[in-house]
Parts: structure tokens; C-alpha cells; sequence
């Protein structure tokens, strides 16, 4: 670590040396804090106490107050970052807009056209000797204009037409990397922390933060810069992200104070004194060494992927935590030997497929490939017509002799037919696809901003559309999250409002306020209403708040007491955490005794009680009987009103006894006496409802998942409607769900999660585990033909694992912490579930914007290379030429995309089910739309094509000779075919069917923007094209004809829709996510069906078969391997983490960011079809995560990826790093 960080020095010495000399009257420097904080625990404690004696002596150089902070004045803060650096670290600069023409340069496609256009234009100037031109065939020059002339047009115009291509997708791609790098800094700005300033509490965005600067840390947070702890209660961080060591790290003033930017507050609360900022705090330092590597091209590929990802400059080692999915999120250059290596080992980390391609890229990317085949295979029979017609036709029927000065006329037909094969091919392939999707996403997330959902991961957008669970918090999401209390339970009365201050004994008064003042965050206070007549501001934690709310309605001020024992005072805090589910704060009195104070949970708190306060004010016995009466009497009647129950304890320690052992909290919180249970409620919002009867009419379940009661939380799902009166739903607590999917051994079994999670509503009491063993259990389970798609929201750090195995993970933007952000691929900003409502719509949006694109665009290929092969293949020159077809392929492309892409979404997408993962791209009405529309066109095009110039009483433009100018006949043919698809942009609005094209068409501004300008641009292509675009101009009758023909594809729209799809069973769908041919549930027969469940079992049993034979091979090889007791370490699923014991060798640490939760494995990639669950390895400790591909797996069989031993088993990992 020390020679990294050195080198690091050594990197940005040069800028130092310039700072050095100007150190500004603070009494340390730059470098001096730097050298301070790569120490660590004890070397870090011994350098403090030599240098500056204590924290405080670093808080006096430092120029600052551990108590008031900074005074904040702007002076100060720029002389400050003059000296220490601001906290910000420069991204990466973005590519040119030159950078991005030189990718969209390398489109094969593109570069054929290219070279054809070369080649065209080259020989267009070459002009062959005078020798009797006659003899070279039928090969009649045009008379009207010199050749040399007009030979070179069409190269010229076919490369401005690649130009045009290219800048338009270069454009596109720079808009689109300005939208992120948009997305990004809002991300940035979002992100705030809390530091004192002037002796009061305020939230800063964290570029603000400067050296000196006294934070307030707790538990959730990412630490946002370096420092040096001021005062800690229960401090515990992970440092898994800098060190890669798994276990939480104490902090302490006396064991080790060393705060580092990048790491997560897994536990507690405390104050720290930043030390370091930006490029020279850890996680810079890192970044700078990762930017000097130089390799930047990887990352650049990466960047597509994170595109959002860097949640905030100075912590943008988070932009790869994302994507690697090992447990251990973070990167961790800091084991390897050398920077370099470290960025190598991220970057193989990185292509894990955490979030594989999304479903419906997946989808595309087949489809395209499919679609180029076709169209690469047309195109060469296109050319090989061509070739051989015109040397059958000239050398054999006209028995002509090859003459050398007639090659390059020969030559320059066979350019031209070439130029033809690569036309087709142009128009056939669909380049537009992935434009399609881009634009769409990024159109949907500009949007979906507005709607509170800040979008991380592009895919999640289109995934929320398919989402068919949605597991909720209940605070803050369905619930406003704003907590009063509405009952108490005092000296021995349930008072059902607050009661007067004067019925409360003065003595329970005054343990009330202290206990309540005391024992709650100093961060959680309530503030004045920031507008007149408004409710007050709860800040912090909301339960406390509404705690502290009740001593106000009691008409006591709990700032008082918090004034006369600041916070520095306390003697020892046990924080609020999951598992404790309570939290207690020891005073000391002046005489030497202490006195705990703790609220939690009532069940939780009431078993440790063995006196409460009776209506006098004095302490009586509390048996279990009493305990019981009041938990019927009290908590239950509250409960079941949907209340939060909090009860209020204290305890007293005399002073003559030992001091107690502070570190054994079970010994110290219990045999409390209990002062009061309050009821706290937490409205539901008046939105909600109607935001979950839509879900359900949408096909979604939405499940509860809280650590709240039971009662409280039925009471709620009633209120939500998540429960219905009457039916048949169960409401499980946490530990009676983990009963019932657990066997014998204590392992969860799927079959056991499958009875369950179909009928489960409410999941209550939960600990963060228990939701994420739900969403893996859903996500994993076959009961139902589709794969559930599951989208969870969080707010807690623990809710991580969760939300990281979640296809959409929903992070509460206000009440979230940093971690649940890290994991979450969106963030609701107003941490409303409506908004998720409104994601699903977006969702469903994109989903329905890519089938119109696609619609539309394989219309206008089939048409157009139907044309063009079979024009080709009579006339010898396609109908369409190649600066044509470039036209309508940016039409059909790219703008295409652009107008029907960003159709704003209707109510009208929640009322169908959601399409499953299987659902092909083309259902069978589009298809019937696609070949009903192309068969129209097919019609007029080739009636104008073989008798236009009859109806027109035009010149034929067949069998034009090489040079001939262009005839009005094919301008007729061109332009009609464009008015057809410009009609049919409109058509390609509705894909299910719907009657009226036109509904809502004026609320898409782009879409109307486009097809007029598209419309202008062919009449100036038509009437003053000319040459390069082979256009003659036309009359108004002749266009006035093309626009009546191309409106005819409207009316013919509606005779399609008018024939029912389920007659025409022969239409076939196309774009499947997996191979498996999956038919819409409706059409599936019954037998059918049987035989899938048959084939599917079948399936299944094999791969156990192999899994089971696999399994055996490697267990042989292990007790071979190892002939000692770890056998037995590894055979029993509970000593998972045993894995750790005997692995000592710092290498092969097995990382895992959460180590309460054993038997997590993040690491199962998705796979489509939803019986085959091939899990990928996790990132195994061994720098190598390829080991499966390195041949390390012994099996020799062909289904590799389904024998390899499950990958959470340790066996698995263990063999892995063999």
C-alpha cells in the first residue's frame, strides 16, 4: 500500500512542489497529511501522538473547531482549496466528436460502399483510348453529356451519402454521451453530506467539502473524503472496497481513527476532521495511478456499460462496482503488487456478466444478425445475377470478343452492378436497430428524470417493463414516512390521542425527556416549517423525529437537554442496527453511577423489562403475565391499527458497583424498567392505492417486505390494497417464512420457496436477508412457464444484497442510504411508489417503441430489397439506385428511430399483462402488418415499375444504358416509394391492432418535426436532385399521384387490421430472446403444453444428472486433494464461510461484502430460458476468474456450462482456485 501511495506522491509532486511553497499559515502541509493517512490503526495512532499529539492538535493546525467546524466563510474555503485541492476528481475527457466519426467509420457495410464508390469514381476519370467503341457490346454511352462528366456523380454522391450516414450516427452518439455526462453531474449534485459549519449542522454537496471541514458520519454512508476521527459511537466500517479485507472495521479514537474516502459506514455514527480531498485523498490517489496507466482504451468500452455509474467525482471508484458483481464491489488495486495489475484483474472483472446483455439487446442483436444474413445473402445472389446475365449476354448471345481497350467500360459495369449488391445490402441491413434502441433509452431516461426516477443502468429502464413482481418497502414507499405518535400507553394508561402535559407524573416526565432526548441521533431534529403554514421539517431519522415530535406536543424542549449533555458527553452509544433493533445510550451522573437509557422495537424491548413505571411515578415489578396483558391489551390494539409500536426503557447502574463490561451489550441491556410504549403512525400516501390497483391490473404482484410487525403491516396492505378482504393471501413473519423454506439441515430448498411465493403478500418483521432469499427464490423459480422478472426497492445499507440480485433495483433517493444507491439501478427521488408505476409505463414504452421501429423498418426492407433483386434480375439495373436507397435508409433508419422512438408513454400500456422474457419482438400483428403493408407496396411499385410509362405516357426508364440521365419513369417509382413509407411511419404508431393511427400523433412534437421535414427534403431531392440523386423533376399531376398512392398504404392499414390475427396461423414470429420457439400463451394447446412441461423435466433431470456426476468427480478429487478434516468443513452448507479458515494465504481470500449473511451468492447470471440456470463462477479470489475457460474444469462433457458444480458451493470455489 505505502510504495503505492509513495509513487502516487512521486506522480503529483510537480503540482506540490508549487503548493508547497505557498502552505498558507495552516500548520501542516499537503504531504504531511498525505504521508498521515496511508498509515493504518496503530502506526496511523503513534504518528498522531508524535506529530501532533492528539486529534485536536490536527483540528488546531488545521485551523479549525472540532465542535463549531469550519466558519464557513468564502475566503477561508478558497484559501482552503487552494492549498488541500477541492473534492473532486476529473472524469475522463469524453470522446470528440471526431473520435466518434472515426467509430461510425468502421461499419462494414459502410466502408464496402466506400471502396465501391473509390473504385466508381476512379474509373470515371480514366478515360480508355479511342478505339472503336462499338465493338465493346451493346454498351451505348449516353449522348447528352460527355461521360467524364457524369461518370463521377455517383461515386461523389454515394460518399456524401456515407457522409451524411456517419455524421448522423456520430451526432447521435455525442448527444447520447452528453446526455450521461448530464446524468452524471446530476447524480453528483444529488449526493450530499452533512458537516458543521459555523457551529450548525448543514448538508453540503460533497464537491463542497474542504479539508478541515468536521463531518458527521453514520451508519449507511459512503465516505465521500479522507479523515481523521473526532468522536465515534459504535463505529464499524467496510473497507472492503480500498483493502479487500471482508470484515468490518472498528473505529476508535484509541485502536484505529483512520476514516478513507470510498468506504461504507456499515454501522454507528460519529464525527471526523477531513483530512484529505479529491486527487489526494485514497480512492484519488487510486485514480490517479489508473488514469497514468494510460490503458484507457478497455475502460472506454466499459464505459458504455457504466455509462451513469460514477455516482460522484471524488468517489468514482465506484464506477466499476456495478459492473463486477463479485460480493467484494469495489476494485481493489491495492493487493496487487503494481497499479497495472490491478487494472487488469478489474478489467477481466468487469466482463463478468452481471447485468448480461438486457433482454431485449439480446433480442436485437439476434434479430439484426438474422435480418444481415438474409440481407448479405440476397445481395450476393443480386450480384451474381447481375454478372452473369450481362458476360452471358455480351460474350455468348452476341458472341463478342474481349478487348483489352474495352475492359474498363467492362469494369465499370461490373462496379455498378456491384455498387447495386452493396445497396441492397445497405437497405437490408437494419443499422438502425441499435440507433433505435439508444435513442429510445436515453429519450425515456431524459424523461423518466421528471417523473423521479434518476435511471443508473440504462437496461433497467426496459426491464421495469416486463417487471412482474414489485417487492416494496413499506416506510417511506407506500407510507408518506412522516411519523407522529398517535397513542402511548403512560403510568399505566392507553391514552388514544397524546394526553395533557399535566396528567403525566412530573418524575416519568422527566424520564421521558431525557430518555428520549438523549437516546436519539443528534442528527434526527425537528426544524421550523420552511414555508408559513407548513408542517415542521423532521431531519434525520423519522421514528426519532416523531419521538422528539411528542416532548413538543408535551410542551418540553428536548434542545435543552441536549444542550446541557452535548453529544461528546455520552458515554457509550449502541447504534440502531438490524439485528438489534434497538438502540441505548449510557450517561454518566456526576457521582460516579450510570444510567441507560433504550427504545426499540416493543416486543424487543418489553422481554428485557423486569420493572415498569406505575401511575405514581415509581418503579413496581413487571412479570411475564403483565408483560402479556399489555402486549394484548396495548400492542396489539395499536398494532393492528396499522401503528408502529416503540417502547421507551431505562436502567440504573449505582455508583458504588465495578464498572460494567461495556463490550457485553446483552448483560447491559436488560432488567430495564419501562417508562412508556408508544404508537406511532405513518399515513399511507393518498396516491397509493390507485398506483397498486394499476400494477395489478397490469399483471404486476406487489408484495410488501417490512421489518415492521405483522399487525402494522396488514393494517397498511389493507390500507394499500395490496390485501383484498376475502382473499386468499398469506401474511408471513420473517422467522416463520424462513421455517417453512428451510428442510432439516437448516438449507432453503427452491421447491419450498414455490409453494410459498406465488400466494405470500406481506413479508413482515424481515431481516435484509429474508428479502433477498425472497428474490432470489422468485427469480429462480419455475413454477410458472415465464421467468418472474422482480423489482425490489431499498433504503437500508443491508437491502445491497438485495437489490444487486434484483432484475430492477429502486434505491429511495431521499431516505436511501449511498450503499442501497451503489447497488440500485434507479433512484427514486421522491422515494414514491407511484413513480415506479410510472417506470413500468417507460418500461412498456421503450418495449412498444422498438416493435413500431422494427414495424417499420423491415416493411421498407423487404420492399426495397424485393425491388432491387428483382429489378435487377429483368432490367439489369435496379429500379432504386444506390444514392436512393442511402436516402430512404436514413429516413428508415435513423430518423425512423429518432420519431418513432420518443412516443410519449399512454395510461394505455398498464392495461395489458407484461410480455414475458420470451415474448418475441415481432408478435404475429406486426407480422401481419409487416407483410400485408410490404405486399402493397410491392403491388404499386412494380405495376409503376413494368407500366409506368403507359399510365404516364412517359419514356421508359428500362434498360437505360451506363451513362443515360435519369428518366422520370424511375423518379416516379423513387418517389412514390419514399410517399408509401412516410404513410406508413404513421401506421407503424399502433402495433396491437389499434384502429386510429392518428390518436395523440400531435403529442409527439419529433415525430410531426420529422415526417414534414422528411417530406420537404424529397421534394428538393426530386426537383432539384438531378444527376447525383438520378432524379428528373415531376409534374404536380405525377406527384399529386405519388401521394395519393403512398396515402392508399393508410386505407389499406385499416383493411389489415380488419383480418383477425388468430386466423392467419401460419405467420410465424421472429426475434425470440432464447432459442426456445415460445408461442403467446393464448395459442398454446394442450397437448403442447404437455409436452413442454415432459421435455422440460427431461431437461432438468439431465443437467441434474451431470450436476450430481460433476459434483462427485470434484468431491473425489478434493478427498484425494485433501485427505483431513476440511472435508467435513465443506460438506455442510452452514460452515460456508469455513472456506475462509483454512485459506490463509492472503490470495485466496474469498470476498464477500456482506459477512452476516453466509449463505448469499450474488453471483447467478440470468439466463433466458428459465429452466436452464446456468450460473457463471463468482469472481473468484485467484485473479482468475477465467478458470473455467483456462480448461481448469476437469469435465470433458459438451454441456460444460450446466455440469460445472454450482458456483455458491464452496466446492465450487475451492476448485476454482485449485
Amino acid at each position: 500500500m505505502g510504495d503505492m501511495a509513495n509513487n502516487s506522491v512521486a506522480y503529483s509532486g510537480v503540482k506540490n512542489a508549487v503548493k508547497e511553497a505557498n502552505h498558507g499559515d495552516f500548520g501542516v502541509t499537503l504531504a504531511e497529511l498525505r504521508s498521515l493517512m496511508e498509515l493504518r490503526a496503530a502506526d496511523a495512532l503513534h504518528k498522531i501522538q508524535e506529530c501532533y499529539g492528539d486529534v485536536y492538535g490536527i483540528c488546531a493546525k488545521l485551523k479549525t473547531s472540532p465542535n463549531e467546524g469550519l466558519s464557513g466563510n468564502p475566503a477561508d474555503i478558497e484559501r482552503r482549496e487552494a492549498v488541500f485541492g477541492k473534492n473532486f476528481i476529473p472524469p475522463k475527457k469524453p470522446k470528440t466528436f471526431l473520435q466518434l466519426v472515426w467509430e461510425a467509420l468502421q461499419d462494414v457495410t459502410l466502408i464496402i460502399l466506400e471502396i465501391a464508390a473509390v473504385v466508381s469514381l476512379g474509373l470515371s476519370f480514366y478515360q480508355p483510348p479511342g478505339g472503336n467503341e462499338s465493338l465493346c457490346g451493346s454498351v451505348n454511352v449516353g449522348e447528352e453529356e460527355d461521360e467524364s462528366e457524369a461518370g463521377w456523380i455517383e461515386g461523389a454522391a454515394i460518399l456524401l451519402s456515407v457522409v451524411c450516414v456517419v455524421l448522423v450516427t456520430a451526432f447521435n452518439d455525442w448527444s447520447k454521451e452528453k446526455q450521461f455526462r448530464g446524468l452524471q453531474s446530476r447524480i453528483e449534485q444529488e449526493q450530499k453530506f452533512t458537516v458543521i459549519r459555523g457551529g450548525q449542522v448543514i448538508q453540503i454537496p460533497v464537491a463542497d467539502i474542504i479539508v478541515g471541514d468536521i463531518a458527521q458520519v453514520k451508519y449507511g454512508d459512503l465516505l465521500p473524503a479522507d479523515g481523521v476521527l473526532i468522536q465515534g459511537n459504535d463505529l464499524k466500517i467496510d473497507e472492503s472496497s480500498l483493502t479487500g479485507e471482508s470484515d468490518h472495521v472498528k473505529k476508535s479514537l484509541d485502536r484505529d481513527p483512520m476514516m478513507l474516502s470510498g468506504t461504507h459506514v456499515m454501522e454507528g455514527s460519529g464525527r471526523m476532521v477531513v483530512t484529505a480531498v479529491g486527487v489526494n485523498s485514497q480512492t484519488g490517489i487510486i485514480f490517479t495511478l489508473l488514469g497514468a496507466g494510460g490503458d484507457e482504451e478497455e475502460k472506454e468500452k466499459e464505459k458504455k456499460d457504466k455509462k451513469s455509474k460514477k455516482q460522484d467525482g471524488a468517489l468514482e471508484n465506484r464506477n466499476k462496482a456495478k459492473a463486477q458483481d463479485g460480493a467484494a464491489m469495489e476494485m481493489q488495486p491495492l493487493k496487487s503488487e503494481d497499479g497495472g495489475d490491478g487494472d487488469e484483474k478489474d478489467k477481466k472483472r468487469s466482463n463478468l456478466p452481471k447485468k448480461e446483455k438486457s433482454v431485449l439487446q439480446g433480442k436485437l442483436t439476434k434479430l439484426a444478425v438474422q435480418i444481415g444474413k438474409a440481407g448479405l445473402l440476397m445481395s450476393a445472389i443480386t450480384v451474381i445475377i447481375l454478372v452473369l446475365y450481362f458476360v452471358i449476354d455480351t460474350f455468348w448471345v452476341q458472341k463478342r470478343p474481349w478487348l483489352a481497350e474495352c475492359t474498363p467500360i467492362y469494369i465499370q459495369y461490373f462496379v455498378k452492378f456491384f455498387i447495386i449488391g452493396v445497396t441492397v445490402l445497405v437497405v437490408a441491413v437494419p443499422e438502425g436497430l441499435p440507433l433505435a434502441v439508444t435513442i429510445s433509452l436515453a429519450y425515456s431516461v431524459k424523461k423518466m428524470m421528471r417523473d423521479n426516477n434518476l435511471v443508473r443502468h440504462l437496461d433497467a429502464c426496459e426491464t421495469m417493463g416486463n417487471a412482474t413482481a414489485i417487492c416494496s418497502d413499506k416506510t417511506g414507499t407506500l407510507t408518506m414516512n412522516r411519523m407522529t405518535v398517535v397513542q402511548a400507553y403512560i403510568n399505566e394508561k392507553h391514552y388514544k390521542k397524546i394526553p395533557e402535559p399535566e396528567a403525566i407524573p412530573e418524575k416519568i416526565m422527566a424520564y421521558l425527556v431525557t430518555g428520549i432526548s438523549v437516546n436519539c441521533a443528534y442528527t434526527s431534529k425537528i426544524l421550523p416549517p420552511e414555508k408559513e403554514g407548513g408542517l415542521p421539517r423532521h431531519v434525520g431519522n423519522k421514528t426519532e423525529c416523531a419521538l422528539l415530535g411528542l416532548l413538543l406536543d408535551l410542551k418540553r424542549d428536548y434542545q435543552d437537554v441536549r444542550n446541557e449533555i452535548p453529544e461528546e458527553d455520552l458515554y457509550k452509544v449502541y447504534t440502531f442496527n438490524s439485528v438489534r433493533k434497538s438502540m441505548s445510550t449510557v450517561l454518566k451522573n456526576s457521582d460516579g453511577s450510570f444510567r441507560i437509557f433504550s427504545k426499540g422495537a416493543s416486543e424487543i424491548v418489553l422481554k428485557k423489562c423486569f420493572k415498569i413505571l406505575s401511575a405514581n411515578g415509581e418503579p413496581k415489578v413487571f412479570r411475564p403475565r403483565d408483560r402479556d396483558d399489555i402486549v394484548k391489551t396495548v400492542i396489539e390494539p395499536m398494532a393492528s391499527e396499522g401503528l408502529r409500536t416503540i417502547c421507551l426503557a431505562f436502567r440504573d447502574f449505582p455508583a458504588g458497583e465495578p464498572e460494567p463490561e461495556w463490550d457485553n451489550e446483552n448483560d447491559i441491556v436488560t432488567g430495564l424498567t419501562c417508562i412508556a410504549v408508544v404508537g406511532i403512525e405513518d399515513p399511507v400516501r393518498p396516491e397509493v392505492p390507485d398506483a397498486i390497483r394499476k400494477c395489478q391490473r397490469a399483471g404486476i404482484t406487489v408484495r410488501m417486505v417490512t421489518g415492521d410487525n405483522i399487525n402494522t403491516a396488514r393494517a397498511i396492505a389493507l390500507k394499500c390494497g395490496i390485501l383484498n378482504p376475502g382473499e386468499d393471501f398469506l401474511c408471513l413473519e420473517g422467522k416463520d417464512f424462513n421455517r417453512r423454506i428451510r428442510n432439516e439441515k437448516g438449507e432453503i430448498e427452491q421447491e419450498r420457496i414455490d409453494k410459498i411465493w406465488p400466494k405470500l403478500r406481506v413479508l413482515a418483521r424481515s431481516s435484509p436477508t429474508d428479502k433477498h432469499t425472497l428474490v432470489k427464490g422468485i427469480i429462480d423459480s419455475t413454477v410458472f412457464d415465464q421467468r418472474q422478472v422482480v423489482a425490489v426497492t431499498g433504503d437500508g445499507t443491508n437491502d445491497g444484497p438485495a437489490l444487486k440480485k434484483a432484475d430492477v433495483g429502486f434505491a429511495m433517493g431521499i431516505a436511501g442510504t449511498d450503499v442501497a444507491k451503489e447497488a440500485s439501478d434507479i433512484i427514486l427521488t421522491d422515494d414514491n411508489f407511484t413513480s415506479i408505476v410510472k417506470a413500468v409505463m417507460w418500461g412498456r414504452n421503450v418495449y412498444d417503441s422498438i416493435s413500431k421501429f422494427l414495424q417499420f423498418q423491415l416493411t421498407v426492407n423487404v420492399v426495397a430489397v424485393i425491388v432491387a433483386f428483382t429489378g435487377a434480375c429483368i432490367t439489369q439495373d435496379s429500379p432504386l439506385k444506390a444514392v436512393q436507397m442511402l436516402w430512404v435508409n436514413l429516413i428508415m433508419d435513423t430518423l425512423a428511430s429518432l420519431a418513432l422512438a420518443t412516443e410519449p408513454p399512454t395510461e394505455a400500456l398498464l392495461l395489458r399483462k407484461p410480455y414475458g422474457r420470451n415474448k418475441p419482438l415481432i408478435s404475429r400483428t406486426m407480422m401481419k402488418n409487416i407483410l400485408g403493408h410490404a405486399f402493397y407496396q410491392l403491388v404499386v411499385v412494380f405495376t409503376l415499375l413494368f407500366a409506368g410509362e403507359r399510365i404516364f405516357d412517359i419514356d421508359s426508364g428500362r434498360n437505360a444504358p451506363l451513362h443515360a440521365p435519369p428518366s422520370e419513369h424511375y423518379t416516379i417509382v423513387f418517389n412514390t416509394f419514399v410517399m408509401m413509407q412516410l404513410f406508413n411511419e404513421i401506421n407503424a404508431r399502433k402495433i396491437h391492432g389499434e384502429r386510429n393511427v392518428f390518436e395523440g400523433i400531435f403529442n409527439n412534437a419529433i415525430f410531426c418535426t420529422i415526417v414534414l421535414g422528411t417530406f420537404v427534403v424529397q421534394i428538393i431531392i426530386v426537383q432539384f436532385g438531378g444527376k447525383p440523386f438520378s432524379c428528373s423533376e415531376l409534374s404536380v399531376e405525377q406527384w399529386l399521384w405519388s401521394i395519393f398512392l403512398g396515402m392508399g398504404t393508410l386505407l389499406w392499414g385499416q383493411l389489415i387490421s380488419t383480418i383477425p390475427t388468430s386466423r392467419l396461423k401460419f405467420l410465424k414470429e421472429a426475434g425470440h430472446g432464447t432459442q426456445k420457439e415460445e408461442i403467446p400463451e393464448e395459442e398454446l394447446a394442450e397437448d403442447v403444453e404437455e409436452i413442454d412441461h415432459a421435455e422440460r423435466e427431461l431437461r432438468r433431470g439431465q443437467i441434474l444428472w451431470f450436476r450430481g456426476l460433476n459434483r462427485i468427480q470434484t468431491q473425489i478429487r478434493v478427498v484425494n486433494a485433501f485427505r483431513s478434516s476440511l472435508y467435513e468443513g465443506l460438506e455442510k452448507p452452514e460452515t460456508r464461510s469455513s472456506i475462509h479458515n483454512f485459506m490463509t494465504h492472503p490470495e485466496f481470500r474469498i470476498e464477500d461484502s456482506e459477512p452476516h449473511i453466509p449463505l448469499i451468492d450474488d453471483t447467478d447470471a440470468e439466463d433466458d430460458a428459465p429452466t436452464k440456470r446456468n450460473s457463471t463462477p463468482p469472481p473468484s479470489p485467484n485473479k482468475n476468474n477465467n478458470a473455467v475457460d483456462s480448461g481448469i474444469h476437469l469435465t470433458t462433457d459438451k454441456n460444460k456450462s450446466a455440469t460445472s458444480s454450482s458456483p455458491g458451493s464452496p466446492l465450487h470455489s475451492l476448485e476454482t482456485s485449485l
